[in-house]
């Protein structure tokens, strides 16, 4: 019978699996510094997700949050986090797994993770998803341009520019 063999591509999931934890705990711990934010994708349909169902609705397969300015009560988890959010006025906790987590990006520093997403089915082996850091550039902006217009509060935007072409 085979040895088994050192599972390297489980060991980089949970480690950048980590980093996003990482983030959120020093987030949660002592607030956004400078002009860091987040944007996070995730799976909306993934066990463990809480959302209201009417954002289920309106996104039965992902949705994308950002964390920037308006959000409360945010809790870093073992294997997920809670925060609530403003949707139209209205302040919804959220609880997302971090397994669920497609995307996680930080334009400030031009970072970003792109998870490959796991079937439900599936999610006994959370760590069997591949992730590869994504290293964002805008080489269409110049660096003296005047900064975008900020995405309004508790706006799901879309990540495509993020996403690997």
């Amino acid at each position: 019978m085979p040895k088994e063999q050192l599972r390297y591509d489980r060991m980089v999931e949970t480690a950048l699996r980590g980093v996003v934890r990482d983030a959120l705990t020093d987030v949660a711990e002592r607030g956004l510094p400078g002009n860091h934010h987040f944007y996070l994708t995730f799976r909306t349909g993934y066990p463990g997700i809480d959302i209201p169902d009417y954002l289920t609705a309106q996104y039965p397969n992902e949705m994308t949050i950002v964390l920037q300015f308006q959000y409360y009560g945010l809790e870093v988890h073992d294997d997920h986090f809670e925060v609530t959010l403003s949707f139209n006025n209205v302040h919804e906790r959220l609880v997302i797994p971090f397994a669920a987590i497609t995307t996680f990006a930080d334009p400030s520093v031009n970072f970003a993770l792109q998870f490959q997403p796991l079937a439900p089915a599936e999610s006994g082996d959370v760590a069997a998803m591949p992730a590869r850091p994504v290293m964002v550039e805008r080489k269409d902006e110049p660096k003296d341009a005047a900064p975008a217009e900020e995405p309004k509060r508790g706006e799901v935007v879309a990540l495509d520019a993020f996403r690997k072409k």
